[in-house]
This record gives C-alpha cells, sequence and structure tokens, in this order.
C-alpha cells in the first residue's frame, strides 16, 4: 500500500515487546511504520520515540491515584487497571501524519481514557490490539471465569465488599460510552478465545472485531542444533532440560504451583533421574529452587531475542502451565525453535498446540497430567513447530487487508 503511515502506541518498548514487533514486520514489507512508547530500551531514531520526563512524572502520578483508588483490591486474580492520568499526544506530528493508529498496551500512566478518546477524534482507522482482557472488561486483565462483562461489571470480585457501583461498574461505563460514540474504532483480537469473548462483550460486540495471530519473526527464532545450544549453557548434553519462562514466577497468571507439583510428581520417576530445571524471565530465588528436586539454572530477564532463542533450543520441552492467558509469545517462540511444548487448556493456547503433534495440552490446573505430558514428550520425542496460520506473511497479509478495508 503505497505511502500507508502506521503508527503504534505502547507503554514500554522492548525487543520483544508486541507492538515493536509488529511495527518491524509492517516496516520489512515497505510500510512508513512508526512506534511511540512512555518507555523506550532501545536506540532512539525518527521511527521509535517515547515520551519525555514530564509524561513519565504523569505516568508516576496516575499510578499513586490509581493505587488509591485499588486500595481494597485483592491481588488473587492479577492485575486491575483503572487509568486516571495520561498524556495527551493528539497534537504530535507522528500521530497527526498516521493514516492508521494501532493501540497496544497503554496503561501505567501512558494514555487514559480520555487521551484515547482524544485520539479517536482525529478520525483515523483505530486499532485495539488486544493483548488480554482489558479492553473489554470493566479493569480486569482476565476475568477469571466471571462472565459480568457480556452484560455490565459490577460488584467486581478483584475488590472486598459488597459494592453494585464500584470502579468498574465506572470504568466499564466510561468504555461502553467511548466505544459507542465513534465509528472508527475497531479490535483485533489474536486469539480465537478473545475474538469470542470480545463478541460477547457488551462493550464490543457492536463494534468491528477482527482474529489475527501474534507476529513472529522466524528469521530470530529457529532451530540450531540441540547439542551446541546446551554446551554454550554449560548444560551435559545428554542431560533433560525442562525450561519454563515467566517475569514473575509467582504470577497468578502462570500456574507455577501447578509446575511445581508436576515436577515433584516426575522427581519419583527414574526416567527424569538426570533432568534439570531452566528458568528465565526471572531471577535466581532460593525459596523456588529449594522446591524443587532437580538442579535449577535462573537465567535472569534476558533482553535479546538471540539469548531467548538460546534457551528455547537448549530446552527439550518447554513448559507453560498458565491459568489465564491470550496466544503466549512463549508458545510461539519454543514451537519456532523447533521444542515442544507443555501447556493448560486456557485462553488462546489451544490455538498454539496440536494436541501430541507439536506439544501437549493437559487439563486445566490438572498437575498429574501435566506431568504426563512432559513424560510424553520426551518418550515420544515430539518436535515443535509452529502451525501454518502462525506464517508471518500470512498474519501481514491478514493486517494489511484490514487496514485497506478500513481506509476504504
Amino acid at each position: 500500500m503505497d505511502n500507508l503511515k502506521v503508527l503504534h502506541l505502547q507503554y514500554a518498548t522492548t525487543s520483544s515487546s508486541p507492538g515493536y514487533r509488529l511495527h518491524e514486520a509492517f516496516v520489512n514489507r515497505g510500510v512508513s511504520s512508526s512506534l511511540l512508547s512512555l518507555y523506550n530500551d532501545l536506540d532512539e531514531s525518527s521511527n521509535i520515540t517515547s515520551l519525555g520526563r514530564n509524561s513519565r512524572w504523569i505516568s508516576k502520578a496516575n499510578n499513586k491515584a490509581e493505587g488509591f483508588l485499588k486500595r481494597n483490591m485483592t491481588s488473587e486474580f492479577g492485575i486491575f487497571s483503572y487509568p486516571v492520568l495520561g498524556s495527551n499526544i493528539s497534537d504530535m506530528d507522528m500521530v497527526r501524519d498516521a493514516d492508521v493508529i494501532y493501540i497496544h498496551w497503554v496503561l501505567n500512566g501512558f494514555l487514559s481514557l480520555k487521551n484515547i478518546e482524544e485520539l479517536i477524534k482525529l478520525n483515523k482507522p483505530i486499532l485495539f490490539f488486544m493483548h488480554d482482557m482489558w479492553t473489554i472488561t470493566g479493569g480486569c486483565h482476565h476475568s477469571f471465569g466471571c462472565n459480568k462483562y457480556m452484560e455490565e461489571c459490577n460488584n467486581c470480585k478483584f475488590f472486598t465488599g459488597d459494592n453494585h457501583n464500584d470502579l468498574s461498574t465506572s470504568e466499564f461505563n466510561k468504555k461502553k460510552k467511548l466505544f459507542s460514540t465513534y465509528d472508527n474504532v475497531n479490535f483485533i483480537a489474536p486469539s480465537k478465545w478473545l475474538f469470542n469473548c470480545a463478541k460477547d462483550s457488551a462493550l464490543t460486540k457492536e463494534k468491528p472485531v477482527f482474529h489475527v495471530p501474534n507476529y513472529l519473526d522466524g528469521k530470530i527464532f529457529k532451530p540450531f542444533d540441540k547439542s551446541i545450544a546446551k554446551k554454550i549453557l554449560n548444560i551435559e548434553e545428554e542431560e533433560i532440560v525442562i525450561a519454563f519462562g515467566a517475569i514473575s514466577i509467582d504470577s497468578p497468571y502462570k500456574g507455577w504451583k501447578y509446575l511445581q507439583k508436576a515436577l515433584e510428581i516426575i522427581a519419583e520417576d527414574s526416567y527424569f533421574n538426570n533432568a534439570s530445571i531452566l528458568i528465565f524471565g526471572s531471577g535466581y530465588n532460593q525459596e523456588i529452587a529449594d522446591s524443587i528436586a532437580f538442579k535449577t539454572r535462573f537465567m535472569g530477564f534476558l533482553t535479546s531475542d538471540y539469548a531467548t532463542n538460546l534457551m528455547y533450543n537448549a530446552a527439550d520441552v518447554f513448559m507453560a502451565p498458565s491459568v489465564a492467558d491470550n496466544l503466549p509469545y512463549t508458545i510461539l517462540e519454543s514451537h519456532h525453535c523447533g521444542t515442544p511444548v507443555v501447556a493448560f487448556d486456557t485462553g488462546g493456547i489451544p490455538d498454539l498446540i496440536k494436541h501430541t503433534s507439536n506439544g501437549y495440552i493437559a487439563e486445566c490446573k490438572n498437575s498429574q497430567d501435566l506431568a504426563k505430558g512432559i513424560k510424553y514428550c520426551l518418550e515420544n520425542k515430539i518436535k515443535g513447530y509452529a502451525l501454518p496460520e502462525f506464517e508471518g506473511d500470512l498474519i501481514m497479509d491478514q493486517h494489511l487487508d484490514i487496514i485497506q478495508r478500513l481506509l476504504n
């Protein structure tokens, strides 16, 4: 599409952030794409930039205000966002020049709902790329089975007490007014599960919702000799390596306690006498290390896709025991590296795994089945691979087709 200008907005930019990956994919297709963030870990350039100090102060003020408003919230169910403050970016040249605006994860004081409305009022096609459920609920990022968002959020389980008109009701009604007022608001769901949720939500069921999977560059994430990957990490070639990745191991989303129990189960099996655990995304955790009967390596937070690629290639099986997830990049990355994945049957995970072919789908929250999946993949020498619908050019064709339809 000649002279097309696309803008991506996201809270923070790293080499592994979804907005950056999609931005790079647009650039590789010859599209003029730009990316604007509150925080940027990459080199600033004409098409990748971040806001200044004032916006970061606003973000800190928002987070304090949110913290006060959410003081009665329980963290049992994960994150609840109620944006109060943000930055007005609607007058910036790169915003004004864009033909299409993708809104990724823009919370934590980057954009408020008022700021999002300022962008919508520019009358350009707006595409909310949904990385979780926040866009379609009254504030939670995963509803954990609650279906109130299908009619109206109220008396939210994230908060203690009994209050019909709580923060979830307030935010739900603000979003409903915002989305219903403007015709240029659209949504992209990367998983079939989230697409169906969006079509059921009272906030988005009357809006255009598209299903387009996450994009991943297969030139970076690809398989290479596993023995070499292990040697680089000082791992014996015959060692069985079980990998797990999470920025926060104790996240209510990531299901660590179920994996921990599964590891206890396989520890009793002599088949795993020479097994070890590889954990990346989190730093050393003594409590976790003491709770595992296997040699455990903590690789820390990896800022390079190439280093992450090495981790997947060194692993014989990758574990994704999430109990709430959309379309995890970790599974897609592992499959691109040829490593099978064992995961729970929840959210968008079944989109990625063909059971007993490129991995194993276990019954959700069933540690016994999770342990069974580990052994099944290893004994049957299951190889990971990405399913055809995750081919990069196909995904980009879908994005460009949506944009063309919206612009026409």
